[in-house]
């Protein structure tokens, strides 16, 4: 502990490794935090169960955004013929470029900020802080980057929606969790820019400074939603893909917090006992 001096000239006391900055919720107190990594993780499985159950919840959502239309007269006979028509919209294309590169922007922002926190020593140096920040950005390379980028979109073989021919496509459909489609890289489950809204998300509600929290917390958590339903008018991924990978991201912001982060914490019975 050690006592610093505020705006009145009055000594406080203040206790080492408290949260910088109160978050919104309480989401800051270890409890809950490791409450909503497990109820997350345990989400994600349950509707990956359920999408895989029941793969017509896929197929009636993308059937809402596609519109169908007469083929060629040189068109394989039974063929659906159509497209997204929401997927030209040239200012939706700017917005989901802006969503695109946001997470990015933000990662790098977060580099700087961890930079100006480690720059400090002794007192003045905010272990919390630094871990939280390390913390987001660790999420962000290891969830949309790694886990979903890297590996799944590679691995899955999940052709997207405009490539089946549900939809206008040449390959068959399969469900999410199933790994026996025809799509060669890049596929569709899980969504790449919904895994990196659903850190953006996280971004919000964890990491935003306290004095930009009002301004920026609502348009940044809109757009968290903006961007996964966008891909799913446009025909890129199927619900069950912005779904599941917009909660990935959750689930490993929140768990890489919790591991980084439960040892700063300070519970009520400190603070009663520092008193």
């Amino acid at each position: 502990m050690r006592r610093a001096v505020n705006e009145t000239g009055i000594s406080a006391l203040q206790l080492p490794h408290q949260w910088p900055e109160t978050l919104p919720f309480g989401l800051g107190k270890m409890p809950w935090l490791k409450a909503v990594f497990v109820m997350s993780f345990g989400l994600w499985w349950v509707l990956l169960a359920i999408f895989w159950l029941f793969p017509d919840m896929d197929i009636a959502a993308s059937k809402a955004f596609f519109h169908q239309t007469a083929c060629q007269a040189d068109a394989v006979p039974g063929r659906i013929c159509g497209s997204f028509p929401i997927a030209g919209d040239a200012m939706l294309g700017m917005l989901r470029e802006v969503i695109f590169y946001l997470p990015i922007i933000l990662g790098l922002t977060l580099i700087y900020r961890l930079i100006l926190a480690w720059s400090h020593h002794g007192a003045t140096y905010d272990r919390a802080l630094a871990q939280r920040l390390l913390a987001g950005l660790i999420a962000l390379i290891v969830g949309p980057g790694l886990i979903v980028n890297a590996m799944l979109k590679e691995i899955s073989h999940r052709p997207r929606p405009r490539n089946t021919d549900f939809f206008g496509g040449d390959l068959s459909f399969v469900p999410a969790g199933d790994f026996s489609g025809a799509c060669g890289s890049n596929c569709s489950f899980v969504s790449g820019e919904a895994a990196g809204a659903g850190w953006l998300f996280c971004y919000a509600i964890f990491l935003l400074p306290a004095r930009f929290r009002i301004l920026l917390m609502p348009p940044l958590i809109a757009l968290s939603f903006a961007s996964p339903a966008m891909r799913l008018a446009y025909g890129g991924h199927y619900l069950s893909d912005i779904t599941l990978g917009w909660l990935a991201s959750v689930v490993v912001f929140t768990g890489t917090l919790y591991l980084f982060t439960r040892k700063e914490h300070v519970g009520p019975k400190m603070i009663r006992d520092a008193r």
